[in-house]
């Protein structure tokens, strides 16, 4: 299929609380960091974070949220990174304040990511440990998990793994001249991107394309046990039907787990029987393969015949521009938004 190259990131001068200069439903994806709560001034009059109190500051947040809701295909979604702030000793809560505000205000929590980190800001108060995690929020507005996009195989095929990663993150802070000794690390922005940008949009609908994957008997070879259970699989002229049935029914439908497991015996009777016969073959290794990799086939597409495009993403709080780099990084269409932006790399509008 025709798949037209990502253009160049743009960047706009504007209010992240006003983006009607752009296009609604045109986003598949936003990936930011607003500034955090009476931790900066910036020093501009229509700065974000300054507000009186923590009340205020997420109200502001939200209603921000929600203006960002138009520009949201409906398969999108928001990775939001906020910490919180220390106020006469003791934290504010505002990312569990933000949390319940977003939920009130309709939106969803698909995921509540941790971001842990080895550096951060030294802490020389006696009193409290050093802060070393932020949270992300995944938020969407599907009103079913499986509305949103979500390609869970990108993520974990870039980190070179079979099982899912999870949703802690240790990344380290980025490597640069920042105000911060932990500002936002690019990998993070990355990792976002694979899971909730797709990489081809159909360029007349707008709707993703997702991945048709197959369960993979290959698992990881540095692995003693992934090698004893290939080894298994093979001696034992195991098939894909093993394998399919393996995944099927996971750790739950087998042995121990399928009595003592709520939702076990409830694939197919010869589902049933064929994940049996591979329990028998490779006894303890059997769990190797539930989780195992899946091989990409192609793409499930809607039937415009159109060509396509790479997905879109948004920082509508782009500071230095880590979201757009990452984005450009990945092939995909990025838009950045700050209240201040050089002449030089100003997009007009």
């Amino acid at each position: 299929d025709a798949h037209l190259p990502a253009q160049a990131p743009e960047r706009h001068e504007g209010d992240a609380r006003d983006l009607s200069f752009l296009v609604a439903g045109s986003v598949d994806l936003i990936v930011t960091s607003p500034p955090y709560w009476k931790r900066r001034d910036y020093g501009h009059d229509d700065q974000l974070g300054q507000e009186a109190t923590p009340k205020a500051y997420v109200e502001a947040l939200v209603a921000t949220l929600n203006g960002w809701a138009r520009l949201l295909k409906p398969h999108g979604s928001v990775f939001l990174n906020i910490g919180d702030t220390y106020r006469g000793g003791f934290l504010a809560g505002v990312p569990a304040r933000f949390e319940v505000a977003a939920r009130d205000a309709g939106w969803r929590v698909a995921n509540h990511v941790s971001w842990t980190k080895a550096i951060g800001m030294p802490e020389p108060r006696p009193y409290r440990l050093a802060s070393r995690h932020e949270p992300v929020f995944h938020l969407t507005r599907a009103r079913k998990a499986s509305d949103y996009f979500f390609d869970l195989y990108a993520l974990a095929n870039d980190l070179g793994r079979s099982a899912n990663p999870g949703d802690a993150w240790d990344l380290h802070p980025a490597r640069r001249r920042s105000e911060s000794l932990a500002p936002f690390p690019p990998e993070l922005a990355r990792r976002a991107i694979l899971l909730g940008c797709p990489e081809r949009v159909c360029s007349k609908c707008g709707c993703p394309y997702t991945r048709v994957l197959a369960p993979s008997a290959k698992l990881d070879e540095q692995r003693p046990q992934a090698r004893r259970a290939m080894e298994l699989f093979e001696r034992h002229k195991l098939t894909d039907a093993h394998l399919a049935a393996i995944r099927a029914v996971g750790i739950s439908d087998a042995g121990k787990g399928k009595r003592r497991q709520n939702g076990s015996g409830r694939n197919a009777p010869h589902v049933q029987t064929l994940a049996e016969e591979a329990k028998q073959a490779l006894g303890g290794y059997f769990r190797e393969f539930t989780f195992g990799p899946k091989l990409h086939l192609g793409w499930d597409r809607c039937d415009c015949g159109a060509p396509t495009t790479p997905g879109t993403v948004l920082d509508p709080f782009m500071g230095s521009g880590t979201t757009l780099l990452a984005a450009a990084e990945l092939g995909r269409n990025a838009i950045g938004v700050d209240l201040v932006v050089p002449d030089t790399l100003k997009t007009t509008h």
